[in-house]
């Protein structure tokens, strides 16, 4: 599996997130142009987990989109708009999983393309949305149990 970050703006949540794929096994795809892995908080959030994940670093937004439309697998995106639940998706070890950024979300133009790939965190109504290290660690983990954890 992969997560994949778009425009992630809050380096612990990203370090968080590089231990969750550490410890599952998950690559990790990160849209940001100009993301530094060098910010002393990201680097501590991510502790020692660092060299045990497939990093990459995409800077424009043409290349995310090709690697979407090229992909073998399926990808969904989470958002506190949609209205599927993320644990009605059937999950595989090829699936890309879409975070938006903690402030902005994703871009609409991806639920223009993708409608059908949108899934969400149920909340209580009213909640604004889930800390971005906890949605993606919710979903990566919700992925892996259906997989029996392989």
């Amino acid at each position: 599996m992969k997560i994949i970050l778009f425009e992630p703006q809050i380096p612990q949540n990203t370090g968080n997130i590089v231990r969750t794929c550490a410890v599952t096994g998950t690559d990790l795809i990160i849209y940001n142009p100009g993301f530094s892995t060098s910010d002393r908080m990201l680097k501590r959030a991510g502790l020692d987990y660092w060299e045990g994940v497939n990093v990459q670093i995409i800077e424009e937004l043409e290349e995310l989109e090709k690697m979407l439309n090229e992909t073998t697998g399926n990808f969904y995106f989470f958002s506190s708009k949609a209205t599927k639940r993320y644990s009605a998706i059937s999950y595989t070890k090829d699936d890309w999983l879409i975070f938006g950024s903690e402030t902005t979300g994703l871009p609409s133009i991806f639920f223009e393309k993708w409608p059908e790939n949108y899934a969400t965190i149920p909340m209580k109504e009213g909640a604004r949305c889930l800390n971005l290290a906890t949605s993606a660690g919710v979903v990566v983990y919700e992925a892996w149990r259906q997989q029996n954890f392989e």
